[in-house]
This record gives structure tokens, sequence and C-alpha cells, in this order.
């Protein structure tokens, strides 16, 4: 199987739906535990724009990839396209998992997850979403250090560092991103390295925490090519290819 998109043609009731608007606005979307977006690691699979009713259709590498997650997914996927200009109608559907009827079900009527679940599910998922944002931020840190010690940095100015002293960069604009997404300090005088409430990492203890971001980044990238190949077997697509550290 193989990544569809269609577009429909416009209906009455407005201009039809810039549908790379749509696109932007899904890749805006990341699994929580892989910190990629949906597009990149193959998961949206088709895309319906016919005015302004959008139709988004997802996967997954196996049937049984956790329903916490799935439906993180999908609950930010809606909420993404509906955010789009123009949107009037949006469906976000999970297609080929073993909760598929509960978690598009719940989506479509504006349940949460515990409804979704109802005896099933002990509570919403906001702890969790920290839980991975917070990985996610350790993740993106360790890719930032790592390109500017390939640029020629040492470790001992990465205490000194602060925000405005770097260049613009996409690993930069990404770290400064996971930082909004906790509620901590990206303004121009905030220390480059900081742990996942916001402090500092004293020069001592760099060393260290640096190498437990490494080890937290190689486990993400490992995560995410085998979800990459497990879907590439799953759905009969191309097998990915991924980049020796």
């Amino acid at each position: 199987m193989t990544e569809t998109i269609w577009a429909g043609g416009p209906r009455t009731g407005g201009p039809p739906v810039d549908r790379s608007a749509v696109l932007e606005a899904l890749g805006s979307v990341r699994d929580p535990e892989l910190d990629e977006p949906l597009p990149g690691l193959g998961f949206v699979s088709g895309l319906e724009v016919e005015g302004g009713t959008v139709r988004v259709h997802l996967r997954l590498p196996t049937y049984f990839c956790a329903p916490n997650f799935a439906y993180l997914m999908v609950a930010d996927a809606d909420t993404a396209v509906r955010s789009v200009p123009g949107v009037r109608q949006a469906e976000v559907v999970l297609d080929d998992h073993f909760t598929s009827e509960e978690i598009n079900s719940g989506i479509a009527q504006r349940r949460g997850f515990q409804q979704s679940f109802d005896g099933l599910a002990d509570d919403e998922l906001d702890e969790l979403r920290t839980v991975f944002r917070r990985k996610a931020l350790v993740n993106r840190q360790q890719r930032l250090v790592k390109a500017l010690l390939d640029a020629g940095r040492t470790t001992a100015e990465l205490s000194r560092l602060r925000l405005g002293d770097l260049p613009a960069s996409p690993e930069l604009a990404a770290y400064l991103e996971r930082r909004a997404e906790l509620g901590l300090d990206v303004g121009p005088e905030a220390p480059l390295v900081i742990d996942t409430d916001g402090k500092p990492i004293p020069p001592e203890l760099l060393e260290r925490h640096l190498q437990f971001a490494r080890l937290t980044r190689v486990s993400i990238e490992g995560n995410a090519g085998f979800c990459r190949g497990m879907l590439a077997t799953r759905y009969d697509l191309p097998t990915p290819t991924v980049a020796a550290d």
C-alpha cells in the first residue's frame, strides 16, 4: 500500500482549502514517543480536500500500537487540521488498529481519552504528554549540542553558552519549540544546556548529562527506525534508509 493523496473539487460556500496548508498543519503533529512529524514517519496515508471539508487517514506500524499514543496522534491531527483557514468540517480516521472504532468515535464526538475508553482508562493523557515532551526536549538538546560540537565548539564552552549566542539553525528552532512546549525560558539570556525543569546544568555534571542525552537521542532514533521498518513491512512500502550516527 502506498500513500494516496486525493484532491476533490471545491464545494459551494467558500473557496477550497489549501491542501498544502493542511499538509503543513499535519507536519506540526508528532508521534509523542518518536518526536517526529507524522507525515515524515509515513503515518499519513490519505488526505482528501473537498471545498471546506478535509478528511485524513492515519496508519501505524502495527495493529497493536499503544492506544494512548494512537489517541494522542489522532486528537492532535484533528486539532491541527481544524486550525487551517477555511476548514469547515474535518474528519481524522485511524485505520487498521485494534482500537480504531473507539478512537475514531471518541474524536468525532469530542470525547476525551477516558470517555472514549470508558471503564478501561483511568485518566486523561496530560501527564503522559508531559513525560514525552521532556524526552523530546532532551533529544532536541542533544541534537543541537552535537551540531555545535561537530562545528568546533568544545564541551567546556557549552555550560557558558546562552541561547542568544547561537546562530539560527533548524536544530536551534526545534530545541526552542520543545522548550516552549514545557513553558521553559527561550529568551536570549537563558542558558543553553538545562534539565527538563529548566535548571542549568552545573559544569561538573555536564559530561554526565550529555551522555544521558545522547542515550536518549539514540534510543528515540532507533525506535523511529524500527517503526519505519515495521510500517514498510506491514504496507509493502519501500524500505527506509536510516543514516548512521
